[in-house]
Formats: C-alpha cells, sequence, structure tokens
C-alpha cells in the first residue's frame, strides 16, 4: 500500500484507496440492509401503519449512509494521528472529546431526519430531544468507538507491515553487501596466484608465458562484465572454468590432466558466480601441487532428488596434506549467505583410498537445484 509522509511531522501515514472505500461502503450496506430486515420482521410490525414503517426503513438508511460517510475521515485521523508514539494519551483524550461530538451530532440529525420522515401518527410517538444522557447518544458514541477501534488495527497492521518490509530490505541488503565482500577477496585472491604463476614462468617459457596473459585478460573481463549477478547457469561456470583450466596447464607444463563430465540434465540450473575456479584452485594449490607426479582432476555434476551435486576430486596428498584455502573458505561462507542451511560442503579423502597408501582429496558442494533465482538469504 502506498504511504504518505507528514513534512511537519515527518510520520508515514496511510491514506485510504479505492478499495477501502469500497469495503466501507459494502460493510454499512450489509449492514443496512440486516437491520431494515430486521425491522420488517419484528413481530410488532402489524399494529404500525405502513406509512410509519417506511419512514422507519428510509431513516434506517440514512443513518447508516450518514455513518459511512463519516467513517472516512475517522479511518483518515487514526492513521494521520495515530496514537502509536508519544502523544498517545493527548491523541486518545482528543478521539474521546471527537467522539462525543460526533454522537451528539448524529443523535441530533437522525432524530431530526425520522421527524422530517414520520407520518402525523409517527409524530405523536417520536423521542425527546436528544441529551447527553439520552440512549441514542450511547449507542452513537458505541457506533464510533468501534469504527475508532477499525481504524486504530487498520494503523497498527499497515504500521507494522512496513516495518517488516523495511527489515526485509535491510537484511537483503546486508547480505547482498557480504556478499559483494566475499567475491571482492576471491578475485584478488585469483589475481594473486595467477600473477605468481606467469612470474614462475617468464623465464622457461615466454610463449607460455603469453598465452597465461591472453588467458587472463579474458577471466578479467568475465569477472568484471558479470559482477553484478549472484547466480548464473552452471555452463557459464563451465566456459569460465575451461579458460582457467586451460591457464593452469600452462602453468604445469603437461602435467595436469582435467576430466569433467557433466550431466546435460544440470547444465542449465543456477549456481553461484565463481563457484568453480575457487574449488579447482585448492585442489591444484593443496591436492596435485603438492606431489611430483602428473596432476589429475576430476570435475562431475549432476542431479539428486532436489539437489545439484559438484564433485571435484584429486590425487594429491589428501585432506591432510594441507589446509583449507582461503578461496574454499570464501566460497563456504558465500554459499552460507545464499542459502541458509540448505547447502552442504563436505572434503574427504578419495572414496576407496582410505588405508591403501593412496592419497587424494574430494570436494563435495550439495546445492538446491533450481533454474530461477534465489533471493539471497540473511544469515
Amino acid at each position: 500500500m502506498a504511504n504518505s509522509t507528514d513534512s511537519g511531522s515527518r510520520r508515514e501515514y496511510y491514506p485510504l484507496r479505492a478499495v477501502d472505500l469500497l469495503a466501507i461502503v459494502l460493510f454499512w450496506g450489509v449492514l443496512a440492509v440486516i437491520a431494515t430486515v430486521g425491522r420488517e420482521l419484528d413481530p410488532r410490525i402489524p399494529g404500525i401503519p405502513a406509512r410509519v414503517m417506511a419512514a422507519v426503513v428510509t431513516a434506517t438508511y440514512v443513518e447508516y449512509a450518514l455513518w459511512a460517510l463519516i467513517t472516512v475521515p475517522i479511518l483518515w485521523l487514526t492513521s494521520r494521528y495515530s496514537i502509536e508514539g508519544g502523544r498517545r494519551w493527548g491523541r486518545l483524550l482528543l478521539f474521546l472529546v471527537l467522539g462525543i461530538a460526533i454522537a451528539i451530532l448524529m443523535d441530533s440529525l437522525l432524530a431530526r431526519v425520522r421527524e422530517m420522515l414520520m407520518s402525523p401518527e409517527g409524530r405523536m410517538r417520536r423521542r425527546p430531544p436528544p441529551s447527553l444522557v439520552g440512549l441514542g447518544f450511547f449507542d452513537d458514541l458505541m457506533v464510533f468507538v468501534a469504527v475508532l477501534g477499525a481504524g486504530v488495527a487498520r494503523d497498527y497492521f499497515l504500521r507494522y507491515r512496513t516495518r517488516l518490509e523495511e527489515t526485509v530490505r535491510l537484511q537483503a541488503q546486508l547480505t547482498q553487501a557480504r556478499l559483494d565482500v566475499l567475491r571482492n577477496q576471491l578475485n584478488p585472491h585469483f589475481l594473486f596466484n595467477t600473477l605468481n604463476a606467469v612470474s614462475a614462468l617468464a623465464e622457461r617459457d615466454p610463449k607460455g608465458v603469453r598465452r597465461m596473459i591472453a588467458r587472463l585478460s579474458d577471466l578479467l573481463r568475465y569477472t568484471l562484465e558479470e559482477s553484478t549477478e549472484q547466480e548464473v547457469p552452471l555452463h557459464r561456470e563451465l566456459d569460465l572454468l575451461g579458460e582457467y583450466i586451460e591457464l593452469m596447464q600452462i602453468r604445469f607444463q603437461g602435467k595436469l590432466n582435467v576430466e569433467i563430465d557433466v550431466e546435460d540434465n544440470v547444465r542449465e540450473a543456477l549456481v553461484p558466480n565463481l563457484i568453480l575456479q575457487p574449488i579447482v584452485e585448492n585442489a591444484l594449490k593443496h591436492g596435485v601441487g603438492q606431489i611430483s607426479g602428473a596432476g589429475h582432476i576430476t570435475l562431475r555434476a549432476g542431479r539428486t532428488a532436489e539437489n545439484l551435486v559438484i564433485v571435484v576430486t584429486d590425487n594429491g596428498p589428501g585432506p591432510g596434506g594441507g589446509e583449507e584455502g582461503v578461496g574454499l573458505k570464501n566460497t563456504n561462507a558465500r554459499l552460507r549467505e545464499m542459502y541458509g542451511e540448505v547447502y552442504r560442503v563436505v572434503l574427504r579423502p578419495t572414496s576407496g583410498n582410505s588405508g591403501s597408501g593412496a592419497a587424494g582429496t574430494q570436494a563435495e558442494i550439495v546445492l538446491p537445484f533450481h533454474t530461477a533465482a534465489l533471493t539471497a538469504r540473511a544469515s
């Protein structure tokens, strides 16, 4: 619902919309019909002349129409001058005085309407002039209190909803800020490691260095162009990973073999931007980078029930061969920010190698499978 702000008090209030006005008309219209039917079914009706009865019915509709008109400014006042805040008691007193005035006015006005509508027979039974202790006055005052209560309830509900929406918005902004910080940590970390590799090959393989610089340029262009997206299709991540793997194969001088096996039905699944490169980088640095022979990395991706499962396996020294890298730590933090508890990252020895003297590490990442963007959740 659109809200307005009072320039003097800087408090928001909520003008009545067309749907609110329609609800007011329908509410009082239904009450008028119910009241009219009840009076026509009154067992005393047969003894009342038809003209008098017609006047009673007309007066009933006039009464509820007046209350419908008065309800509009009452609801506006309860929002414009909300009792929420430091002036609660003063405004409650103001509403009480207003209610007494409206009750006296309605009682007097309805008495005049009935007098005008009544036939000469009806005038003989007209009620005395209204007073502050009259029954009609208290009835009208109770109606005002009921309308006032509805206006206060509406104001509280709309203010609560606005605060709730603001809280959700601020939490989303905070989560987005955290994700941006984590991703900005990943990019310099990746660039630093790659430049180290370029420096190591500068004298031994100038041609390879030129190729590495070209691939690095492509990777940097990608990260800059896609920096606003938190999730991208898996096939785009695989394209980026291909550039990175080619760059690393130049660095390892033919001693790195990478196998990628991705099921066709998961290529359109959305994954966090730059999710694969830090995992493979972690396998290179803390896995195959720690052995003297040829390195082998396998990446597999598939779907299990409602989850996307990505598994990266290396033939390095195993989980005990080195600590979890910065890239993998930040990746874990990003996933926690984006998916809450609906994700899993597990590092374990390569299946089947335990106790055999062989080595290797398997990194398994389980994400909720989806092809439509998820809103980042606050932790």
